[in-house]
């Protein structure tokens, strides 16, 4: 069953983190933060909802990229229970397809818990003052790619953030995977 997370909780601060990433470097929230904003996203290596528009998110994430927001994409799945997002199978995607971001692994899952991430993809967007100011889905697209030329709601709101500060009051909820929470956490 597909999980839906809530609504943007508009000012919300970014919690900060130290994770490692898939290029053998870590990073905190200072080393990802763009001058106009920060995209910060939960993914996943196996949900069929980011390997559908896993193409779009790139696009999208060098788009945004070039419009001063910084992009982070983080997996706090357990690897345990679910090996396809494994460390080792997270840089193995991040190389094949070329991610501009860097790639995050939230092995303790304590990253997610502070951002409430609740589904891959979960996408968490920032002002430059890291207010959240946007909290939505990428696009219309669900367990499939929808057409290619579908209103690029992520995209679209973050350029907003970009040049205002403030996102769209008008949002559409992500859709997707559960985060895979550990058992005993």
């Amino acid at each position: 069953m597909a999980a839906i997370p809530p609504v943007c909780d508009f000012g919300w601060k970014a919690r900060d983190f130290s994770l490692p990433g898939t290029d053998a470097k870590t990073y905190t929230l200072t080393d990802i933060r763009g001058a106009n904003g920060t995209l910060v996203m939960f993914i996943c290596n196996h949900c069929p909802y980011v390997l559908a528009v896993l193409d779009r998110i790139i696009r999208d994430a060098r788009d945004l990229q070039a419009l001063g927001i910084g992009v982070v994409a983080i997996n706090a799945n357990d690897a345990n229970a679910y090996p396809d997002d494994s460390f080792e199978n997270m840089r193995k995607i991040a190389a094949e397809r070329g991610f501009p971001f860097p790639y995050l692994y939230d092995e303790s899952q304590e990253v997610a818990r502070a951002y409430d991430a609740v589904c891959t993809p979960d996408f968490f967007g920032f002002n430059a003052a890291d207010e959240l100011q946007y909290r939505g889905r990428l696009d219309a697209s669900r367990r499939q790619a929808g057409p290619a030329n579908l209103r690029r709601d992520l995209y679209e709101a973050m350029a907003l953030i970009a040049r205002t500060g403030t996102g769209p009051a008008e949002q559409i909820a992500s859709m997707g995977c559960s985060i895979k929470w550990k058992e005993n956490a």
